[in-house]
């Protein structure tokens, strides 16, 4: 028999927390809601990140990368892609995929273009390892690769997994700027809530990390595009990239960023060009969605 074709790779493999329990809530909604996230999450963010997709269907995906670094940054990429996507659902309501990723050899099926062998294996049993929106890595990856300086690599310590002889030790990626206990990616200490309602009574909301906001010069932008923005609020009459929120001078600033549908505070409309201070308790409206600051 030939020896198939090997190559060393960086595997990452993501799988749904909690898909029964989402299926059973409801069915149509969370199967539109992962074909929205597969086609307008994953598949761009792996494309710009250099990753191959070799499966990528229901609640789980695989991909490889030729590169320890871009495998990371993808991974991140992807994570904060979905916590914007998970800002405007209800909290029992939230995709939360488990990332795992792992650096080694991967057996190589030309005609189908898959992948198996022991290095997959253990990329799914590290995504298993993983806290629901969060991602973790091998040792052997974490030797090599980097992360983005607001992230950093934090110790999981050793895990013994199904039908794997060894014991496996792990690391999670997480915000520098949030505690070492949270339990996702970029979850942080400072939150403050955005939550509201539309014209016909349809719920948003979504959490803005202020030690994020105050750390990013040109601020967070808002708006219906899941790849301009970095809050999705998904509803027509809010523009593709609608107002941005920024910190400065003390105060939480929001911007009108020429939307088509307008932007106010407190009833006042927001001009292009000229941010208004918001505080907890106001009322911000984007297009037809209203949105209290802070409470519940």
């Amino acid at each position: 028999m030939a020896n198939r074709p090997r190559r060393l790779s960086v595997i990452l493999h993501a799988d749904l927390s909690g898909y029964v329990r989402l299926m059973e809530g409801g069915e149509d909604r969370t199967v539109d809601r992962l074909k929205t996230v597969r086609s307008e999450v994953w598949r761009p963010a792996l494309e710009t990140g250099g990753g191959a997709v070799v499966n990528i269907e229901g609640d789980s995906v695989l991909a490889e990368f030729g590169s320890a670094l871009a495998a990371v940054a993808t991974a991140i990429d992807i994570q904060e892609r979905m916590a914007s996507f998970n800002g405007m659902l209800e909290t029992e309501e939230r995709l939360m995929f488990r990332i795992g990723l792992h650096l080694g050899e991967v057996i190589v099926d030309d005609e189908t273009n898959s992948i198996f062998g022991d290095g997959v294996n253990l990329a799914a049993r590290i995504q298993a390892m993983a806290d629901p929106g969060g991602i973790a890595v091998s040792r052997a990856l974490r030797d090599i690769a980097e992360v983005r300086t607001e992230y950093d690599f934090v110790d999981g310590g050793e895990h013994r997994a199904k039908n794997v002889s060894r014991p496996l030790q792990i690391y999670h990626v997480r915000s520098r700027v949030g505690s070492m206990q949270t339990t996702t990616t970029i979850v942080p200490q400072a939150i403050l809530r955005f939550h509201g309602i539309d014209h016909a009574g349809k719920k948003y909301a979504f959490d803005v990390d202020l030690d994020r906001l105050m750390t990013r010069r040109q601020g967070l932008v808002l708006g219906r595009d899941v790849d301009q923005c970095d809050i999705v609020v998904a509803h027509s009459t809010v523009s593709r990239r609608h107002a941005r929120l920024v910190f400065a001078s003390g105060a939480l600033l929001l911007e009108d960023l020429k939307s088509t549908n307008g932007t106010a505070v407190d009833g006042v409309a927001v001009r292009p060009g000229t941010p208004r201070s918001i505080q907890a308790g106001a009322r911000l409206t984007l297009g037809e969605v209203d949105l209290s600051v802070g409470g519940e």
